[in-house]
């Protein structure tokens, strides 16, 4: 079925995605996932051709897209198998937490900046003890004069040694309800205190660089709070939406590629004198994943259009993260196996596919969260 998702202006855009990811980035990913980070100078190279923040406006150095021109992004990431070149997170995880609940002197102070990666970002939530349970948080922020005084610790943050910029989700003293006593601040990686202790080794993934952090008495000034203190509770349950949907739209992309390519593969692979796609199970498995996928890209596509005509979307954003997660899960795995003994080597993009996929099941909440939302919406 012929989508209608994207203009012809997002499709210009798609060309100009493709050809700097083909130029820019493929070259180079054998040697970031050894080395276990995206180079620095990679991120500035994306800036300079518009794939960061596309949908900030001019006013903050941006080129003034949507939301669709970061779908593009997210698709042409998974064409090419990325495994760690975290633009989403940074573009459209947490760059709106700063342009949503920002005032003008912060936006005018740290958007540009995300716009030409100079300033590359991160979003601090989880803790060793709390995973899914922002409302456990123990990271804190105690008050003193201009400044919070900040301690704790932070794990499984994406871009964490990266990071210029880190949204931070910490415990202030206005409240004793636990969801009205959470706060965001804005940590810059220079600030006394803020600590990248360690980076993290994963089994998928593995250009991204996963660490944790620490925050050891680290004095962050007042004005590095986005909103009202209190308040961050819930500005992370609006922003939550848009990282699940995310998830899904990267999943789907993901699933469309690995069958793309596993259709090739079978096509030309023989056993017993034939192509492997020429036998009954292996036809009737590729029409399987042909069909969820199918199915998965009209849900997505329609859930995206109403995500960006501005509908708040918690149910639908929850399913999209489930549903989608799980069914590349399905996909990458079944493909795989088409592959025989060569999918199980890392040379392929097929294995990379396969240990990058697992985490999708469990970024931005897990799926078992994802089913209590679910539930919750449907007043159970």
């Amino acid at each position: 079925m012929k989508r209608d998702l994207y203009d012809e202006h997002h499709e210009v855009y798609r060309k100009s995605v493709r050809e700097f990811l083909e130029r820019e980035v493929v070259p180079k990913q054998a040697q970031w996932m050894e080395q276990g980070c995206v180079d620095r100078e990679a991120w500035l190279a994306a800036g300079e051709v518009g794939l960061l923040c596309p949908w900030v406006g001019e006013d903050y150095g941006g080129p003034g897209g949507d939301f669709l021109h970061s779908c593009v992004v997210i698709e042409e990431l998974a064409r090419i198998y990325d495994s760690g070149f975290a633009i989403p997170l940074h573009s459209d995880v947490v760059a709106p937490y700063i342009h949503s609940f920002g005032d003008e002197a912060q936006k005018q102070r740290w958007l540009p900046g995300c716009v030409s990666g100079e300033l590359i970002c991160a979003i601090a939530m989880t803790e060793p003890d709390t995973g899914s349970d922002l409302a456990a948080l123990r990271t804190t922020a105690k008050r003193e004069g201009e400044h919070y005084v900040l301690n704790g610790s932070k794990t499984f943050i994406s871009n964490g040694m990266l990071c210029d910029l880190c949204v931070v989700a910490a415990k202030t003293e206005n409240s004793t309800d636990p969801h009205q006593n959470i706060s965001l601040f804005v940590v810059e990686a220079d600030t006394p205190g803020f600590v990248k202790a360690k980076k993290l080794a994963k089994m998928g993934m593995a250009a991204q660089d996963t660490a944790e952090l620490a925050f050891e008495d680290c004095r962050v000034p007042a004005g590095n709070r986005l909103g009202p203190e209190g308040a961050g509770f819930m500005m992370l349950m609006q922003k939550l939406q848009q990282e699940r949907l995310i998830v899904a739209l990267a999943s789907q992309a993901a699933a469309e590629q690995v069958l793309a390519d596993s259709l090739t593969y079978c096509k030309e692979r023989e056993a017993f004198g034939r192509p492997i796609a020429k036998f009954q199970n292996t036809s009737f498995k590729l029409a399987e994943c042909a069909t969820e996928i199918e199915v998965g890209r009209h849900f997505l596509d329609a859930v995206t259009q109403r995500h960006v005509a501005g509908e708040y979307l918690v149910k639908e954003c929850s399913m999209a993260k489930l549903w989608h997660s799980e069914m590349l899960g399905r996909v990458v795995d079944q493909c795989l196996q088409f592959f025989g003994g060569y999918g199980y080597m890392l040379e392929y993009p097929i294995a990379r596919a396969y240990v990058d996929a697992r985490v999708q099941r469990i970024y931005a909440g897990t799926n078992e969260i994802m089913k209590v939302i679910i539930a919750k919406q449907m007043g159970l």
